[in-house]
């Protein structure tokens, strides 16, 4: 089993930076990935990383902004958020995958975290 914890939410303003730390315990992890859910909406892809953190993804909202990597060492992802906008509030979650690839589809990961809130003001 695993356990994922993230870390690192809170409030800013537009224009801030975050970064989200997501901590994993009981085994090994393969690819991670975040996702986030916003009041009345579903749950979407935000970035990805595979088991070896060579390859990521990214939603295009995230592309140019957000940052994934991670420190297989210390079984944790990161997500490093620049130029944060109002539109990015939400729920942060943080996923794992049984699966060595980088995922975008939520159906492929079977760990997940609690989530982190994350709130932007304009």
């Amino acid at each position: 089993q695993v356990q994922l914890v993230e870390s690192g939410g809170g409030l800013v303003q537009a224009g801030a930076s975050l970064r989200l730390s997501c901590a994993a315990s009981g085994r090994a992890v393969n690819a991670m990935g975040w996702f986030r859910q916003a009041p009345g909406k579903e749950r979407e892809f935000v970035a990805t990383i595979s088991g070896g953190g060579a390859t990521t993804y990214y939603a295009d909202s995230a592309k140019g902004r957000f940052t994934i990597s991670r420190d297989n060492a210390k079984n944790a992802a990161y997500l490093q958020m620049n130029s944060l906008k109002p539109e990015d509030t939400a729920v942060y979650y943080c996923a794992a995958s049984p699966l060595p690839a980088a995922q975008r589809s939520i159906h492929l990961y079977a760990y997940w975290g609690q989530g982190t809130q994350v709130t932007v003001s304009s």
